[in-house]
């Protein structure tokens, strides 16, 4: 997804159209980890950029794309773009937790 966002409605109020965003973006999330992953990964992670332009877009991670959004609401943005590309990748390991038990 790479698309330039516009906030300005003639008849749909500033925050709806801020909701709306935020609708768009976890739909096309959700809808791209539903596919099918290539042989030998095991989820999908996602490149993000978001900016007052394409120009200005600086690369974030797809957990802060929420404040990024909450950001640009208050500082009263007319529109911002977001750039979110979908990539097979590895999840890491979990941290393997022992149980110390004193001996005395």
């Amino acid at each position: 997804m790479k698309k330039t966002f516009n906030l300005t409605h003639p008849k749909t109020k500033y925050a709806r159209l801020v909701d709306a965003v935020r609708s768009d973006i976890k739909r096309y999330i959700k809808r791209e980890r539903k596919k099918t992953l290539p042989e030998g990964f095991d989820t999908w992670d996602f490149d993000c950029k978001f900016g007052a332009s394409i120009d200005e877009a600086k690369v974030l991670d797809v957990s802060a794309l929420s404040q990024a959004i909450h950001d640009a609401e208050t500082q009263g943005l007319k529109s911002f773009y977001i750039e979110i590309l979908a990539k097979a990748g590895h999840r890491p390991p979990k941290p393997v937790i022992e149980n110390i038990e004193d001996e005395a």
